[in-house]
């Protein structure tokens, strides 16, 4: 989970001005920290400061948001985490692996989904309570024992529809039972892990699981909407009604950029990382590959996650779908450059951009590609930059 968790599409959603009141964030195409963020004053995504009673629940945004509401429970974010009695990857019987002399089972019963690991006679069982990532690349699972939570040591994957190692834990035969069924996480990494993948697991700075709602819903991303609602149907100004929930209007492009990276890491997040260390995996942190692209260096504001992505609608896989986008900026050859239209056009074409300019990276041990925001010219073959 702990690799799960970055997995996400790139998502962001709204800010309101009080955030930004005490975070100096420097030159609006700077990034910075998630832990600086959150230290901050006002909303940042996974801050978990907010008390649960200014929480009203996506049914009261759906009252006045019907489509954007609606449609954003459908996308990857909206399940990103659900029961394991409800995970899709855990409803075709029996799953098994085997690595050295380790067997692996998780199975049905009474209801339940219980993952076995057994070497020789000795055996240990852990019933898996949560399964976290929608499904589209896998899901990893969450168990817990004498109060800790553990992210199991085996990932669902749908491409092969199999088992296999989660991402970060060894590929190696396990030294015990206890470190072949998972890995304890720390608090702090349990809280972000929820953090990312449900709504309100973390209120007035407690760490509450069982009041949690599954999936990033409309306020892990616009805050608590207690007071929003009641402005409007006090029926103040709309003014008012409008300033007392966060909007995305009021984000320079590195504080949009670097809301997404609370749970997509931001550029300093990877960096603090060393993404060297990280090696070619840094693929999956969008919000690091997209401010090294050039155009981001050149400070276009137009250059944000949320210019190409919708957060409320399922991410759209067609690569012709984003032409419109890349075309905004970089005008057919023969037109006249302009302050809003500063790109070179491409001498190639003006279809499928980001096929040459993103390229897809696979990785064989995710059994997934993923797109490169890092925008360039992507010679074929060339090695990926990091």
């Amino acid at each position: 989970m702990k690799i799960l968790c970055r997995l996400l599409i790139v998502a962001a959603c709204t800010l309101g001005a009080s955030v930004l009141e005490g975070q100096s964030a420097g030159p609006d195409n700077v990034s910075v920290l998630t832990e600086t963020r959150l230290k901050g004053s006002g909303w940042w995504p996974t801050k978990g400061d907010r008390s649960r009673n200014e929480y009203v629940g996506a049914a009261q945004c759906t009252q006045c948001h019907a489509s954007q509401a609606s449609a954003s429970q459908t996308t990857a974010m909206g399940r990103a985490a659900t029961r394991a009695s409800g995970a899709e990857s855990l409803q075709h019987g029996p799953l098994t692996f085997q690595i050295g002399g380790y067997d692996y089972r998780i199975r049905k019963s009474n209801g339940k989904n219980i993952l076995t690991i057994r070497n020789g006679a000795s055996s240990l069982s852990s019933e898996l309570i949560w399964a976290f990532g929608v499904g589209r690349i896998g899901q990893t699972y969450v168990y817990e024992k004498d109060h800790h939570f553990y992210e199991s040591h085996l990932t669902f994957y749908t491409a092969i529809q199999a088992l296999d190692i989660t991402p970060g834990h060894p590929r190696t035969a396990p030294p015990s039972l206890e470190e072949g069924a998972g890995r304890r996480m720390s608090v702090d990494e349990t809280r972000r892990c929820f953090g990312c993948h449900t709504t309100a697991a973390t209120t007035t700075n407690h760490f509450d699981p069982e009041k949690m709602v599954l999936g990033v819903s409309c306020e892990a991303c616009h805050g608590p909407g207690a007071e929003h609602v009641a402005a409007a149907k006090a029926g103040l100004d709309d003014q008012m009604v409008t300033t007392s929930i966060e909007n995305p209007a009021r984000l320079t492009p590195a504080e949009s950029v670097d809301f997404c990276g609370a749970c997509h890491r931001t550029m300093q997040d990877v960096l603090a990382d060393g993404p060297k260390k990280i090696g070619t995996l840094n693929v999956r942190f969008a919000p690091y590959r997209l401010e090294n692209s050039r155009c981001w260096k050149k400070a276009d504001a137009r250059i944000t996650c949320v210019a190409c992505h919708d957060p409320h609608q399922p991410l759209d896989l067609d690569p012709a779908a984003y032409d419109s986008r890349c075309l905004q900026c970089h005008l057919a050859a023969g037109t006249h450059q302009t302050d809003d239209h500063r790109g070179s056009a491409c001498p190639v074409g003006v279809k499928l951009c980001v096929t040459c300019h993103m390229p897809k990276f696979r990785n064989a041990a995710l059994h997934t590609s993923f797109t490169d925001h890092w925008i360039r010219i992507a010679a074929p073959g060339a090695p990926l930059p990091d």
